[in-house]
């Protein structure tokens, strides 16, 4: 019978200072099924403090611009030297930060320097445990275009980690075949615990961070919104891709694909079940049928109307090839017999929104081309809702009687979930109306 591992992966906020690795050495030491940590660099310890990996970027920009870094570095070792010392470790922090130092006088790499947050946390929190340090340089494999290797990375982590009975592995970066330092996006540390779990054929993926689970709306905007006990990889990807920040989306989809469950904790309340992201229910759990809301601000939609364009003239193929050729990726895209709707992040739209047009006018000669800004984007997740149209139906009616404009509509084959586009200025609205209708519909 193979042993049970869980690896548990703690965000920046739970190493922001020596109290909270505290914590996590409690919370670690309480299950020895635990045995493979993965961490992210330091996050703010107060509203207004900095992230550690802000003031490695910042250090990058000066030594890139020429200018003195020493400030920055300056606060990234009182950061670092507080921990040590709270924690009564003898850590060789000047050695370390001179070898960053020296990096950045005379050849200063970007992904190198932003790395080194997580570098040093976990170098700190395995001496703090007494468990071997693995540096994912070692077994995190990217190519040489910056894309990860994810068949060598999963050979080169179970290499790496199944012979040690228990380790601390640094989160977002690895190295491609040249030894050279590769990131992945911010919040990457989270796809390193997903890879981690995988390569040891892990029983429970633990993302441990500072709220207990997912909520079902951003606290930001509902008060107290419920804590969602159970959900799936397709509604939990859909939930963080569209804004919920508690999972990296693409952490969700390595761990779907080898069914291991996600435990979505909170390091400051380690006694909360948090949320379980799984294939399958576990028997006599009721969902409600729908499961969260979130949202993404800022988009812009594309209309563009050719009489029959969808007459098997490639009319659309031509449109997305041209998408394409700028790398210009969109949101969804919906198409009709006369006309076709692309929506677009605006932010990616703004230095290129004429020439854009004007090809498309050139190429494509359609009837009608407009493009209309300052939209948000909100789904509506609940796998199980939405096998039956009643909860769409009423959110539709709902954001109707609230006087909020639906711009546009989109609902997969699969139901899995229901996008809708509103003006940005009723986007809180149009959240708060969608969330009363969950709350109806579960109680």
């Amino acid at each position: 019978m193979q042993e049970r591992i869980v690896v548990a992966k703690f965000g920046g906020t739970s190493v922001a200072d020596a109290g909270q690795f505290r914590k996590i050495r409690a919370i670690v030491q309480s299950d020895p099924e635990r045995r493979y940590i993965v961490v992210s660099a330091p996050g703010k310890r107060f509203s207004d403090d900095r992230k550690v990996t802000d003031l490695l970027l910042d250090c990058y920009e000066k030594a890139a611009a020429g200018a003195s870094f020493e400030d920055e570095l300056a606060q990234i070792r009182a950061r670092y030297q507080a921990i040590i010392d709270g924690l009564g470790l003898q850590f060789p922090l000047d050695q370390e930060l001179e070898t960053l130092a020296q990096s950045l006088k005379n050849e200063p790499a970007r992904d190198y320097c932003a790395s080194r947050g997580e570098y040093l946390t976990a170098k700190i929190m395995a001496d703090y445990l007494g468990f071997t340090f693995v540096d994912p340089a070692w077994c995190v494999c990217f190519d040489e275009d910056g894309q990860l290797n994810a068949e060598m990375t999963a050979r080169t982590m179970r290499a790496s980690l199944l012979p040690l009975k228990y380790a601390v592995i640094a989160g977002f970066y690895g190295a491609d075949m040249k030894g050279q330092i590769r990131t992945f996006e911010r919040g990457g540390s989270d796809i390193t615990g997903s890879l981690a779990a995988c390569a040891v054929n892990a029983a429970l993926y633990e993302n441990w961070t500072d709220v207990s689970g997912l909520y079902a709306a951003d606290p930001r905007i509902v008060k107290d919104p419920e804590t969602v006990a159970y959900m799936s990889y397709r509604e939990l990807r859909t939930l963080s891709y569209m804004g919920a920040s508690v999972l990296h989306s693409d952490a969700v989809l390595s761990a779907s694909e080898m069914e291991i469950p996600i435990n979505i904790r909170n390091t400051n309340r380690p006694e909360d079940a948090g949320t379980m992201v799984v294939r399958h229910l576990p028997p006599k759990v009721v969902k409600s049928p729908v499961t969260g809301v979130s949202g993404r601000r800022g988009m812009s939609v594309i209309q563009i109307e050719k009489v029959m364009v969808s007459d098997g003239s490639g009319f659309s193929a031509k449109v997305l090839d041209i998408l394409k050729e700028r790398q210009l990726p969109f949101e969804y895209c919906l198409t009709g017999i006369d006309a076709i709707t692309l929506v677009i992040r605006s932010g990616l739209l703004d230095s290129c929104k004429e020439d854009l047009l004007v090809e498309i006018q050139a190429t494509l000669h359609p009837d009608f081309v407009s493009v209309r800004d300052h939209l948000s984007l909100i789904a509506v997740t609940g796998e199980k809702g939405t096998e039956s149209s009643d909860a769409n139906v009423r959110v539709l009616e709902r954001l109707t009687d609230e006087g909020i404009e639906i711009s546009t509509i989109n609902q997969g084959a699969g139901k899995l979930n229901l996008l809708v586009g509103v003006p940005e200025e009723r986007y809180e609205d149009a959240i708060k109306a969608i969330y009363g209708i969950r709350s109806e519909i579960t109680h």
